[in-house]
């Protein structure tokens, strides 16, 4: 039975789906909200800076830009303030030596400075900043993203969590049931709502548990039907030898009666051994070849029309049907229904192939459609209240040679029929 309404690696889409809105959330939308203030007041601070330079109205005390400038205007170079106080340059000359390029860096005192150069017709600017200045935006742009990230790491996290969660203790119950499989008093039903593998897992452990229950109910009814149909014969004789004992019987008598119940017996031994040696070959690959089945029916008639004369066999045989398998295993699927058809029928056994079919008809009583379920179960009561091998011996070894076999009421009588798979 297969279970497959749903799957885990859909749960698992889903959460991925999930941290993908979270973290688009975060960084597509609450992340560039967050940091444009803190663009827009870098922008400021250096649109600002020259108007501080340049205003006569402050003092250069109050100047506390971290971005200092050099004007260079009729080969006379102006450094303000900055260079100094801010930036600790105190020979402009050495740095005009680094400044090369329009825009770059340079290492000047085992710090790094960055400068941007202008020049037109009035001169040379140079704007200059340390590094302090790159270190502070980037404190800012982690300050700004790094509650966003760590919000997010938390809502993934718990999210993972959770349904790791649901995970373990749907295993943990699965751990449990199989701890408890022959507990009758414990609770299988599976509790799942989510059509999921653990699911489908739990359902084919609850169906494992059923068929275990169920082969353990079968071996105990085999090992009391087993008992039962040795017990008999064995009875019998010991009655029989104690009644010669006893000078109550026959010694003749005694002996043939013996004689009957130890051949009954005798079979019911070979039948119980066939049949285990039928479930050991099972998983075997045995060789079917051609076999001439008029030619075994025909064998099968001769042993058997003499136990009860009264029973008329017909055969009709079509000659292009063809069938496979071994002769020993024909010649035991026949003879045990053959058995089975000379306990039952009235008048008339009818044996025909057609059409690669093999059919065998008696004309006995038709069997309640509750005994067809499971007429093929070992030790399966059957007609009369009787036990037997013989039907599940057919039907085994029919499947051995990828035969099946059905049982059909017919208006009067019962028809067997097997044919190739």
């Amino acid at each position: 039975m297969k279970y497959r309404n749903g799957t885990l690696m859909k749960q698992l889409f889903l959460i991925i789906g999930i941290v993908f809105v979270i973290i688009f959330i975060s960084l597509g939308v609450i992340l560039p909200r967050t940091l444009i203030p803190v663009a827009e007041k870098s922008i400021y601070n250096k649109l600002s800076e020259p108007l501080k330079f340049v205003d006569e109205n402050k003092s250069e005390n109050n100047i506390t830009s971290e971005i200092a400038y050099i004007y260079i205007i009729d080969n006379k170079v102006i450094g303000s303030r900055d260079l100094t106080d801010l930036l600790g340059i105190n020979d402009v000359d050495k740095i005009l030596k680094y400044v090369k390029k329009d825009y770059g860096k340079f290492e000047y005192n085992k710090r790094t400075y960055y400068y941007y150069k202008i020049s037109n017709r009035e001169g040379t600017k140079i704007a200059l900043t340390n590094d302090s200045y790159i270190v502070k935006i980037k404190e800012e742009i982690l300050n700004a993203i790094l509650p966003i990230v760590l919000t997010s790491f938390v809502l993934i996290s718990l999210i993972l969590i959770i349904w790791s969660s649901i995970i373990v203790l749907k295993i943990e119950y699965l751990k449990d049931k199989v701890d408890n499989i022959e507990n009758p008093d414990y609770d299988h039903k599976i509790k799942f709502k989510a059509n999921d593998e653990i699911k489908s897992l739990g359902l084919a452990i609850e169906d494992m548990r059923i068929y275990l229950k169920n082969q353990e109910e079968y071996r105990n009814r085999i090992y009391q039907n087993t008992s039962h149909d040795f017990k008999t014969p064995l009875t019998v004789i010991k009655s029989y030898i104690e009644a010669v004992e006893d000078k109550v019987e026959d010694k003749d008598n005694a002996l043939r009666v013996i004689k009957e119940q130890t051949n009954k017996l005798e079979e019911k031994v070979c039948s119980l051994l066939y049949l285990n040696k039928l479930d050991y070959l099972k998983d075997s690959k045995i060789k079917n070849v051609s076999v001439d089945m008029e030619q075994i029916i025909n064998n099968e008639v001769d042993k058997f029309k003499w136990k009860r004369k009264e029973i008329k066999f017909e055969t009709s045989f079509d000659h292009k049907s063809k069938f496979t398998g071994t002769v020993e295993n024909w010649e035991t699927i026949i003879d045990n229904l053959l058995s089975n058809f000379m306990r039952y029928a009235d008048k008339s056994i009818r044996i025909s192939i057609k059409q690669n079919k093999l059919i065998m008809y008696n004309d006995g009583s038709n069997i309640d459609n509750e005994l067809l379920e499971g007429i093929f179960t070992p030790f399966r009561k059957g007609i009369k209240g009787e036990f037997g091998l013989g039907l599940s011996i057919v039907k085994k070894t029919l499947n051995m040679m990828n035969y099946d076999i059905e049982i059909k009421n017919e208006k009067k009588g019962v028809s067997f029929i097997m044919e190739k798979k």
